[in-house]
């Protein structure tokens, strides 16, 4: 059931945490800023121990501007938690649904982007760009090492995973900046319910939707701000391990 007085959307913004009390505020910010306000937001907790479900619960006080639905997700799993949120938002009749995630900022833009792709355009499934957040601070390589990086795993994925059983071509897909039509969701069977040290949901999703539709493409303008604190505690070779195929653990897995 929506939340008591949340008008009702079309579109659907699936945000999942796990313990993000540091992060979560600004993302908050930054969809409450969204140049065109017409979504709902699903924020799902997936069995936070710190204060991210009380800042979660709050915000539709602190941003009335968003129509908040608090969501819970008790087994572990970016993929999850990812999935639950998507299925609610398509039981609450949501048409398209688009995720980021907790320690991002989309662009104000954003929204207007995806749905004129899905909308407007009649595509199926979108990802777009993430680029370094502008506000952690960090060394003067990051500004160069981190889009370098992005690109590398850009040719990467067109290169390895292309031709049969898929129906368009790859592109790089990042749970924290994509959107697709529900039915497509689940048509394509949605995410995998894994946990983050298991598998790249947000690959086994892109892998499913291209092997039953070719409406798909990457959109460029549809920019999310994305954290540099995995390659801050991982390195730069040991991050390109981890998103290439879990190559690389550490000693620390900051989400879920």
């Amino acid at each position: 059931m929506a939340p008591r007085g949340c008008r009702r959307s079309a579109l659907f913004v699936v945000l999942p945490y796990f313990n993000e009390e540091r992060w979560l505020p600004q993302a908050l910010a930054a969809l409450a800023a969204q140049s065109d306000p017409d979504f709902c937001l699903a924020l799902v907790d997936n069995a936070s121990t710190d204060l991210s479900a009380v800042l979660a619960a709050e915000a539709a006080r602190i941003h009335p501007e968003l129509c908040v639905h608090p969501v819970s997700e008790g087994q572990k799993g970016t993929g999850a938690a990812s999935d639950t949120g998507f299925r609610y938002a398509i039981a609450q009749g949501a048409r398209w649904v688009a995720r980021t995630d907790a320690d991002c900022l989309p662009d104000r833009d954003w929204v207007v982007t995806l749905r004129r792709a899905l909308v407007d355009d009649g595509l199926e499934f979108v990802a777009g760009r993430m680029r370094p957040r502008r506000d952690e601070g960090g060394s003067w390589l990051d500004g160069f090492a981190l889009p370098a990086m992005i690109r590398l795993a850009e040719v990467y994925v067109r290169l390895a995973r292309r031709g049969p059983p898929y129906l368009c071509p790859s592109f790089l897909v990042a749970g924290n900046n994509l959107a697709l039509s529900a039915e497509l969701y689940l048509r394509s069977g949605g995410f995998p319910r894994s946990r983050l040290e298991d598998v790249s949901e947000d690959r086994v999703l892109a892998d499913r939707v291209r092997r039953v539709t070719a409406r798909a493409q990457r959109r460029p303008a549809m920019v999310v701000y994305n954290s540099a604190r995995r390659v801050r505690a991982y390195g730069y070779l040991n991050t390109l391990r981890w998103y290439r195929n879990r190559g690389y653990g550490g000693e620390r897995v900051d989400i879920r």
